[in-house]
Formats: C-alpha cells, sequence, structure tokens
C-alpha cells in the first residue's frame, strides 16, 4: 500500500512540475510575442529575459529569507492598509503576488478606481481641531 502512495506521489508531483514548466513557458512566450508588437524583437527577448531574471531572484530572496526563519517578532497584526499588504506579502509571497497583480489588473481595466483609491490615500482628514 505504501508504495502505490508513493508512486503516484511521485507521479503527480512529476505532472503538476511538467505542467508549471509548460504554463512558464508559455507565459515567456507570451510575453515576448506581446513585446514584439510594440518593440524590435531584439529588445523584446532581452525585456523578457530580464522580467524573468527579477522574477528569479525575487523568489530566491523571499524563501532564503523564510529559510532563515526569523518569524518570532511578526505576531502582531499590523495596522494599516499598507502594513497589512507588505505583511500579507511578507508571509504569503504568492498570494500576495497574485493579489498585487490581481489589484494591477483592475486598476488597468478601470482608471477611474485607481484615482479615487490614490484619492484616497493623498485626502487630509477634516476634522477641525480645537483651540
Amino acid at each position: 500500500m505504501f508504495g502505490k502512495t508513493l508512486i503516484r506521489r511521485a507521479v503527480a508531483t512529476a505532472v503538476a512540475a511538467g505542467a508549471g514548466f509548460v504554463a512558464i513557458v508559455a507565459l515567456g512566450a507570451t510575453l515576448f510575442y506581446a513585446l514584439a508588437l510594440v518593440v524590435p524583437p531584439l529588445a523584446a527577448a532581452a525585456i523578457t529575459a530580464l522580467l524573468f531574471a527579477v522574477v528569479a531572484l525575487v523568489v530566491a530572496v523571499v524563501f532564503l529569507r523564510a529559510a532563515e526563519g526569523d518569524d518570532a517578532d511578526e505576531d502582531e497584526e499590523p495596522e494599516g492598509l499598507a502594513a497589512r499588504a507588505y505583511h500579507l506579502f511578507r508571509q504569503r509571497p504568492i498570494l500576495g503576488t497574485v493579489a498585487g497583480l490581481a489589484g494591477g489588473w483592475i486598476f488597468l481595466r478601470n482608471p477611474a478606481l485607481a484615482t479615487m483609491v490614490a484619492a484616497a490615500f493623498t485626502e487630509k482628514s477634516h476634522i477641525r481641531r480645537r483651540r
């Protein structure tokens, strides 16, 4: 029984790794061809390679810092939206990246929403001070 389960897990892991590899290659090709519409192909290749190198560097840094095990002082709940976003990215980098990409996509699709959010962050409070 244990041997069959181990083999099934190994096969599932290999299939998931293969699917992830194909997805990353397809993403790179899509990015290259999308950039090739705007810039010359050589520049599109350079930008694509640079983007993937930066992503690899960020992933390596995040996982190396997570391996250090410096989580003792992060039990407190952060205050404020920016602090919560930073805390989310530090604790769950994949979820934070997906949330950032989703937010960026929403802002690209609706610039008025981005303007309202920027105004909310920069707006001064209207509380009157007593003398």
